[in-house]
């Protein structure tokens, strides 16, 4: 169907808006992101620009996906995703402009789930129609029912439905000058017509539409995935006030660091962390794990999800615009626009092969009529006219399979990838993952939790360890550090006794500091003993272990220390064994010393490890690989991480830890930290490549027997119809099978 920007570039649309607001002085936008600003110059009225550029950016949106072109008279800059026009203007003027943010446009009706019935509907009643007339036609016909022009009326109208939407189609294009699948289906129709044979003629044209039918219920299933999102999505919260008492308020109203209520049954309206109450959150929607995920104090939870059974009190983290769920269908629909390279082939080679098909058939029309003596429209006894056979292998030749082949795989794998955790952001990241044969990781939050563990505490002198664990309770009992969440939950899960202090403070960058019966006691690094009194001593202190991590604990009459851990995955080694028996090299990259990174490693079994490196050595460690012919993909979540997931040919990031850096180069985002989806999504690229040279083999197989077929006049035309059509549904059912398949 015609899209709503026509033949026009996006830049193009975005150049117009520029010359009619004359206060604006250049747009910058940032696609993937959803994210827009504008220079303005003097005064403007915002309210009226606003309105302007979100009712161009909607109008724009499905044509993100290709490339930008220069305007006359305008300045195009792009900076990755980011693209810049900017009007004519001095080089001083760029120095004066106030740049502001604008709010993205809401989402394209398109997507809408209360939006119009489903298109898939529509074709097929319309499919519908054309087989019960054809069927009533071939009946009065054959049984001689009826006056002699009912047969052909009924066959008239069941090619006006069969045909219906290819005209609508087909005159959208001739109106830019294209030809396409659709014209060549009404072209041999009404060839067929010309010859007689309306019952061939109705066949091809049932069959058409009922593939299109098929072809819009595919990609009918792939959407709903988004609309199920979009659902989810709550519209109001319950705010608690600071005064006491609560009140209902759009979600558009809600801030940073307000505090929510949840009730029972309802959907967290945003991001955050549980402050007060017990529960459990059904977040299938985001990850596809029907498991329902406990919540209790400190816990993180994510907007869309379900709360289950108790009331539950959060603080907000991140605003609903920015949510978990809106990243993920953001994420979705910029996937859907991002073609893969070899979908971006077959466009472009549908408008060549569609000219060169009429032009064969027009010259084999030739060579039938005037090089091999055959009738040219009529058939004679029993031998088909030229006109016939040029008719079949128009039918046979058409290109309809090959163009759905690659599209329905790559929507229908993006699909499933959603609803179980998995994002893709375009076709490319699907086709490029699957060829992968080398996988590097991070250590601190990929292959482990990013979460310290406690794993034993020692004193000096020695036998007063519950001294030291009673001590780094009380001392981290109110502090929000990863280390202190870590001593405070296994001091709960040990019953260490509560000791009340007085004074607490925190010592910026050191630690902490308390006062207990008088007596001043501290907790923190061991630079903070070695700068005190006691620094001669500290200095015979026994190191760590080169795998742990320690914090010191000093008392009245007592030093002692609590020994932690980074916690491994429980799923990281059952990922990296299956890998390495699919044959894929597994590498860490970390920055952490050597001995903690080789530990990891030992456990975990990684075929190599890559210590100790800055981001600039990690991108040459992923250099070196491409250097010898292996693809790689980088699995990471950290800003340290960014440069090399660029450098990578598959960029993969970790999506709750995920820094906004690495988020936004990762072609690939695994849901709430599930190292596990890693595998899935390997093996649902695989899969879909599969699928895709299995449509290709059967498309194009079928194209070639058939053409061979009809040259020599061995099949009649219902045949050609029938075996043209038929592998165009079996394309669409096999690309289904992506999405109702176990891919994990």
């Amino acid at each position: 169907m015609p899209t709503t920007v026509g033949s026009k570039n996006w830049t193009e649309e975005l150049a117009q808006f520029l010359r009619s607001q004359p206060g604006v002085q250049a747009v910058r936008i940032d696609p993937s992101a959803r994210k827009v600003s504008v220079a303005t110059l003097g005064e403007v009225n915002v309210g009226q620009l606003e309105a302007a550029l979100a009712q161009t950016l909607a109008a724009v949106e499905e044509s993100f996906g290709k490339q930008a072109r220069a305007q006359a008279g305008f300045t195009l800059r792009q900076d990755g995703s980011v693209t810049e026009l900017a009007s004519p203007s001095c080089t001083t003027a760029p120095s004066f402009w106030k740049w502001r943010d604008v709010k993205w446009p809401e989402l394209a009706p398109a997507v809408d789930p209360h939006a119009e019935e489903p298109e898939w509907k529509e074709l097929t009643l319309l499919a519908s129609l054309c087989a019960v007339f054809g069927i009533a036609g071939f009946a009065t016909d054959k049984l001689g029912f009826g006056p002699a022009w009912l047969h052909t009326a009924l066959y008239a109208v069941a090619l006006i439905t069969g045909g219906w939407d290819a005209a609508i189609d087909s005159w959208a294009n001739i109106r830019q000058r294209k030809l396409d699948i659709h014209f060549l289906m009404l072209a041999v129709a009404i060839g067929a017509v010309c010859v007689g044979a309306w019952v061939e003629a109705v066949l091809l044209l049932f069959l058409f539409s009922a593939s299109g039918a098929m072809e819009e219920f595919a990609m009918d299933r792939t959407h709903r995935e988004v609309n199920a999102l979009l659902k989810s999505a709550p519209k109001v919260a319950t705010l608690l006030l600071p005064t006491g008492g609560e009140r209902e308020v759009p979600v558009e109203e809600i801030g940073i660091g307000d505090r929510l209520l949840v009730k029972p049954g309802e959907a967290f309206a945003a991001d955050g962390t549980v402050d007060k109450g017990k529960s459990a959150s059904d977040e299938s929607a985001l990850t596809g794990e029907a498991v329902p995920v406990e919540k209790g104090m400190g816990d993180p939870v994510f907007s869309g999800t379900i709360n289950l059974w108790g009331a539950v009190e959060f603080k907000v983290e991140r605003l609903p615009g920015e949510s978990t769920l809106q990243k993920i269908i953001r994420l979705i629909q910029t996937a859907q626009k991002l073609r893969a390279p070899s979908e971006r082939f077959t466009d472009k080679f549908g408008g060549t092969y569609t000219l060169a098909v009429l032009g064969v058939c027009a010259v084999m029309f030739l060579v039938w009529w005037l090089g091999f003596d055959l009738p040219p429209f009529q058939n004679v006894d029993g031998t088909s006219s030229a006109f016939y056979r040029a008719m079949t292998l128009l039918v046979v030749m058409s290109p309809c399979a090959l163009v759905l082949s690659i599209p329905s795989a790559i929507l229908a794998a993006i699909a499933w990838g959603a609803r179980h955790g998995v994002l893709f952001r375009g076709g490319a990241a699907i086709e490029k993952l699957a060829d992968i044969n080398v996988v590097a990781m991070d250590k601190t939050g990929t292959l482990t939790t990013g979460e310290l563990a406690v794993v034993g505490y020692e004193s000096f002198p020695p036998g007063r360890d519950k001294e030291i664990m009673e001590l780094a309770y009380a001392l981290e009992a109110n502090s929000q550090h990863p280390l202190a969440r870590a001593i405070v939950r296994d001091a709960k899960a040990r019953g260490v006794r509560e000791v009340g202090l007085e004074e607490f403070q925190s010592i910026t960058g050191q630690g902490v500091s308390g006062r207990l019966g008088g007596a001043q006691v501290l907790l923190g690094r061991r630079e903070m003993l070695e700068k005190g009194p006691l620094a001669e001593w500290a200095r015979q202190l026994p190191a760590a272990p080169a795998e742990l991590a320690e914090v010191w604990v000093v008392g009245k009459d007592v030093i002692g220390r609590v020994l932690l851990r980074d916690q491994i995955r429980a799923e990281s080694k059952g990922v990296l064994v299956e890998l390495k028996r699919m044959g894929i090299t597994t590498v860490m990259l970390t920055g952490d010393r050597r001995q903690a990174a080789e530990s990891v490693a030992h456990e975990l079994g990684l075929d190599e490890v890559k210590a100790g490196l800055t981001p600039e050595q990690k991108v040459d460690a992923i250099q070196s690989f491409r250097n010898q012919g292996r693809k790689i993909a980088m699995v990471g979540d950290g800003v340290n991480d960014a440069p090399s997931l660029a450098a990578a040919d598959v960029s993969v990031a970790m999506g709750a830890r995920g820094s906004d850096a690495a988020l936004e180069q990762a072609e690939v985002i695994l849901m709430h930290d599930r190292i596990e989806n890693f595998l899935a999504a390997f093996r649902l690229s695989r899969r879909a490549k599969s699928i895709i040279r299995q449509n290709l083999v059967i498309s194009l197989g079928v194209v070639v027997l058939m053409a061979i077929a009809a040259i020599f006049g061995i099949i009649p035309l219902a045949v050609g119809v029938a075996a043209h059509e038929g592998s165009t549904v079996v394309v669409c059912l096999n690309s289904l099978r992506l999405l109702f398949g176990k891919n994990a």
